[in-house]
C-alpha cells in the first residue's frame, strides 16, 4: 500500500465538499446522466463521493472515533467499554428504544447513501467513459454500497434497499418495505462478489481505497454474520492465496502514527488528517483532562472485568490504561479511580500521540486487519467440523504468538463449545476498539444478553430483541404501514 494518503482523495472531497463559503456541495441525484459523466474526473468524483460517508467525521462519517461512530456504540454494549451518560450508558445497559436518537441515527443518517451509490452505478453504466475506468468506478461503488449495507444490516437487521425505478422517479410518493432477510444477504453478497472481480489487487490499491482483498473480508463478516462456515473459510483461503498481507511484528506499534505507512496487516483504514475531511478523535474521547501526553475530556472507559480477562503478558492489552500519574501528581488507578477508571481502565488502544497540537490525532483508523482473516478461519474450520482440529489451533497460535502469549492445546478445546468461548475471548482482545465487531461475535454465538447481564447484573435492560436496534419512530411514520419496527420494540 502506498504511503502516501491520496492527496488527489483529499484535494476533490475538499473542493467538493468543503467549508469554503463560496464551493458548493455536488449533489449527484440532480444531474443530467445524459451528460455526467463523461470523463475520468467525473468517475472519480462519483467515487470519492462514495467514500465520504465511510470517513471519520463526527458529524456525518460513519466511522468516527467519537461517540457518533459505530465503534463507539457497538464496543458499549459489551464489555468492551462502558459508560455512563447518553448513547455511552444506553449501549452499555442494553435500555435503547425507539425514542433514542443517539440509535436510531444510524440509519436515519446513512441509508439515504446506498441509494445515491445506487443512482452512481447507473449513470457510470450508461456513460460513455473508458471501460476499465468504468469497471473499476463501478467495483468501488458496489463495494461502498455493500460496506454500508453490511454495517447497518448488522445493527438493524434488513433495511430498505430503493429500486432504481423508485429512486428515478423522486416526485412519485412509494413507500418501501425492508427487504426480506434471504434478499437483504443476497443484495449485499452480489456486490461485494462483483466488486472482488474487479477492483485492484492488495499491491495496486491506494491507500485508503477498496482492494479485493477488503471485499473479501467484508464477506468474512456476512458469511460469519450468516454461519456459512465453509464460505468463510473459501473466502479466507482466497485472501491468504494473494500473498500480501502478514502479521505486524508489533501489535501496540500497529496503532501509532509511524508504523501505519506500508503495514501489511491493515486491510482497510480510514486515513486521518488535519484538514477536516476525516479525523480520530479517540485520545479526546478516553484521555482525561489531567493525562500526562495531553488530555481530553474521559467520556468513555473500558471494564476491569475485560481488562481481567487477559492473560498476565498479553501485550494486548497495553494500552487498557490501569495506572497513571496525572499532571496533579494523583496516582490513579483501581483503588482510587476518581471518577476517571470507575468503570475500568482507559482504553486508549492508539498512540497517545503526544505531538498532537490539537484534539485530534493522526493515527488512521484501521476497521480491518489480516488478524482477522487468521482467526475467522481458525472459527470456521472448527464449526464446519463441529470440533476443532490442529490447524484451527495452529491459526489462533499465529496471533498469541504475537501478543507474547504461549501456544494453546488442542487436548484442551476438544469440544465445540470450550473453543468457541476461547475464540470469542481472543477477538474480544484482538479487536478492542476496532469497529465494534465483537458486539457482532457474541451475537452469533448467542452470549449478547449473557454478558450483558453478567457485567451489569440487575441493571441490565437486555433481552433477545436487542441483538438488534431500533429504528426511529418517524422512519416507521414513513413507512406508512409497510415498514415494519424490530420486534419487541413495537
Amino acid at each position: 500500500m502506498k504511503i502516501l494518503k491520496l492527496i488527489i482523495l483529499v484535494l476533490l472531497i475538499n473542493l467538493t465538499f468543503g467549508c469554503n463559503p463560496d464551493l458548493e456541495s455536488i449533489n449527484y441525484d440532480e444531474i443530467n446522466p445524459a451528460i455526467f459523466p463523461a470523463s475520468e474526473a467525473d468517475v472519480e468524483a462519483l467515487v470519492v463521493a462514495a467514500y465520504y460517508p465511510l470517513r471519520g467525521s463526527w458529524w456525518d462519517g460513519i466511522h468516527t472515533t467519537s461517540e457518533n461512530g459505530i465503534m463507539f456504540i457497538n464496543d458499549s454494549s459489551t464489555e468492551i467499554l462502558q459508560g455512563l451518560f447518553g448513547v455511552q450508558q444506553l449501549a452499555t445497559l442494553h435500555s435503547y428504544s425507539p425514542i433514542n436518537a443517539e440509535v436510531t441515527r444510524y440509519y436515519d443518517r446513512f441509508y439515504n447513501r446506498i441509494s445515491s451509490n445506487t443512482l452512481s452505478i447507473d449513470r457510470l453504466e450508461k456513460s460513455s467513459v473508458n471501460d476499465i475506468i468504468k469497471k473499476r468506478g463501478i467495483a468501488e461503488l458496489k463495494c461502498a454500497r455493500a460496506f454500508l449495507s453490511y454495517e447497518l444490516f448488522d445493527m438493524y437487521g434488513p433495511i430498505v434497499v430503493a429500486p432504481l425505478e423508485v429512486l428515478q422517479n423522486p416526485l412519485v410518493e412509494t413507500p418501501l418495505a425492508r427487504l426480506e432477510y434471504d434478499e437483504m444477504v443476497s443484495f449485499i453478497e452480489n456486490d461485494l462478489l462483483d466488486a472482488a472481480e474487479d477492483l485492484p489487487s492488495p499491491d495496486e490499491a491506494a491507500y485508503g481505497r477498496f482492494s479485493q482483498g477488503f471485499a473479501r473480508m467484508l464477506l468474512i463478516r456476512l458469511y460469519l454474520h450468516e454461519k456459512r462456515w465453509v464460505d468463510v473459510e473459501e473466502q479466507a483461503n482466497a485472501i491468504m492465496a494473494m500473498n500480501y498481507y502478514e502479521l505486524a511484528d508489533d501489535y501496540v506499534d500497529m496503532f501509532s502514527i509511524e508504523s501505519q505507512a506500508d503495514n501489511k496487516e491493515v486491510i482497510f483504514a480510514v486515513p486521518a488528517d488535519y484538514a477536516g475531511t476525516s479525523e480520530n478523535q479517540w485520545q479526546m474521547m478516553v484521555l482525561p483532562s489531567n493525562y500526562p501526553e495531553r488530555g481530553g475530556w474521559a467520556t468513555i472507559q473500558s471494564s476491569w472485568k475485560f481488562y481481567d480477562s487477559f492473560e498476565a503478558n498479553d501485550v494486548r492489552k497495553t494500552n487498557l490504561i490501569a495506572e497513571f500519574v496525572g499532571t496533579d501528581g494523583v496516582t490513579y488507578n483501581r483503588s482510587n479511580p476518581s471518577n476517571i477508571m470507575q468503570l475500568g481502565p482507559i482504553p486508549l488502544k492508539i498512540a497517545a500521540d503526544a505531538s498532537r497540537n490539537t484534539a485530534l490525532t493522526t493515527v488512521d483508523i484501521i476497521l480491518y486487519r489480516y488478524a482477522d482473516v487468521i482467526l475467522s478461519k481458525a472459527e470456521a474450520i472448527a464449526n464446519k467440523n463441529g470440533a476443532p482440529n490442529q490447524e484451527a489451533i495452529d491459526l489462533i497460535n499465529e496471533i498469541r504468538e504475537r501478543a507474547n502469549l504461549n501456544p494453546i492445546l488442542l487436548s484442551d478445546y476438544s469440544d465445540i463449545d470450550s473453543f468457541n468461548t476461547m475464540i470469542l475471548l481472543e477477538r474480544s482482545h484482538e479487536y478492542w476498539c476496532e469497529n465494534g465487531q465483537y458486539r457482532a461475535d457474541l451475537i452469533r454465538h448467542g452470549k449478547f444478553s449473557e454478558h450483558n447481564i453478567d457485567i451489569n447484573g440487575s441493571l441490565s435492560q437486555t433481552a433477545p430483541y436487542k441483538n438488534l436496534y431500533p429504528f426511529s419512530l418517524d422512519r416507521i411514520s414513513e413507512g406508512k404501514g409497510v415498514f415494519l419496527q424490530n420486534p419487541g420494540y413495537n
